[in-house]
């Protein structure tokens, strides 16, 4: 029977068969959760009375998110796992000059890749499925069971296939592809579905553009977004330092629930309006809104081809007196590229913030924080009421390009503005 890629990748980790809705357990070949969910996990491995992970090779713990500490709680939970780490051995344990954005990191490590079936105590796990990795969040008791047993159960969702068509315009990006798609179909469009990305604007994407979209489509209540393993992937693969890994596309006649195109021509960069990721408009649209701050980084946007994008736009000019411009590389190997290439140096000589790598104001974590009224613009992936900070504050979604340019204007502006 054809499959689609997630059916293939969840049939290669089990004994079951694979079908929509039926319940299936599998293999899992990374097992992952950060400074924030790794504390409850912990807790419920030891309720549950496992004594030793199921792989020591096959666990990794990321303290990024309130990392570098910012109190004296989240030094306690950053000491919690830690001391896992140690007591477990666990090969993967990530906290000072190491550490990164979890979801930039591992796959740059070559942690996670194509094929694998990864489960993480963190939504945005679902990053993964950019290089056709089965890749989802789950609660912390989950993880925990994950990590001692090696396994765990999923619900074989449906897929719908997302189609892109057309060559973009300038200044126009991944970000904006899958803002369009989670306008279009809401923040519940493809609730505990799979969507898989195909399509001529999507083979023209980096492998770094493809992680972008596949990080939200838990915004659109995704189970997973996947992406077709191509030679692009294959090389990011290799790069990584992984081998035996091979080409993966959906097979012909594979059944679908929907099928959605997206034409990409005509497209204005977009922007999600608050407070939440289905709010989208055309960035003309919401032009003239004044901000204060504006985010450069996370999971979504913290490469160092958004890097490389936000620095062409601020080169040579300076952000707003009044705006707060934080720029996050998401990894220490993004940092010192950022660094080779001179793009460091561009972005504080335009009056940026540049800070190490940490998720940071994204969760409204810290170094960044919003104040009553205040409004910011970030390459994050999320804008609830409340994410960055105050109740009262407002957070608009963007791509790089849109970030960095308003942060020089004051105000929301379409780049080709300046």
């Amino acid at each position: 029977m054809p499959q689609t890629i997630a059916e293939k990748i969840l049939q290669n980790h089990t004994r079951e068969e694979v079908r929509p809705g039926r319940i299936v357990r599998c293999r899992v070949d990374m097992v992952l959760a950060n400074d924030i969910t790794a504390p409850l996990a912990i807790k419920s491995f030891r309720a549950m009375g496992a004594e030793r992970v199921f792989d020591r090779d096959r666990v990794a713990l990321v303290c990024d998110h309130f990392t570098p500490n910012k109190d004296i709680d989240s030094a306690e939970q950053v000491k919690t796992v830690r001391q896992f780490a140690e007591a477990m051995g666990v090969t993967h344990y990530y906290e000072g000059g190491n550490v990164g954005v979890e979801h930039a990191l591992l796959p740059e490590q070559g942690i996670v890749g194509p094929g694998d079936v990864v489960v993480g105590a963190d939504s945005h796990t679902c990053t993964y499925g950019g290089l056709g990795a089965f890749a989802t969040g789950m609660g912390s008791t989950d993880i925990a069971a994950a990590m001692a047993l090696g396994e765990t159960w999923f619900k074989v969702p449906p897929s719908i296939r997302v189609e892109l068509y057309g060559t973009p315009q300038p200044h126009v990006s991944a970000k904006d592809y899958m803002l369009r798609l989670i306008g279009e179909i809401g923040v519940a469009g493809a609730l505990y579905k799979a969507l898989e990305f195909g399509g001529p604007a999507v083979e023209a994407l980096s492998v770094e553009g493809r992680m972008t979209m596949a990080n939200m489509a838990i915004e659109a209540g995704g189970k997973v977004g996947l992406f077709a393993v191509d030679d692009k992937t294959v090389a990011y693969a290799r790069r990584a330092g992984r081998s035996g890994n091979q080409v993966m596309a959906p097979d012909a006649g594979a059944e679908y629930e929907r099928v959605v195109d997206i034409h990409v021509d005509d497209m204005s960069p977009q922007v999600a309006c608050p407070h939440l990721p289905d709010n989208v408009r055309a960035v003309d649209e919401v032009a003239g809104l004044r901000i204060d701050q504006a985010v450069i980084g996370s999971c979504t946007n913290g490469r160092i081809e958004d890097m490389r994008v936000a620095a062409a736009v601020l080169k040579g000019r300076r952000v707003a007196d009044r705006v707060r411009c934080i720029v996050l590389p998401a990894t220490p190997s993004i940092w010192k590229q950022a660094l080779k290439e001179g793009l460091i140096e561009i972005f504080m000589d335009a009056g940026c913030v540049v800070g190490p790598a940490t998720c940071g104001p994204c969760l409204g974590g810290h170094m960044g924080i919003l104040a009553g009224g205040e409004r910011a613009i970030a390459t994050t992936n999320r804008n609830f009421k409340g994410r960055m900070g105050s109740l009262e504050s407002e957070v608009y979604l963007s791509n790089p390009a849109v970030a960095a340019a308003s942060a020089v204007v004051g105000e929301i502006v379409h780049p080709s503005h300046l």
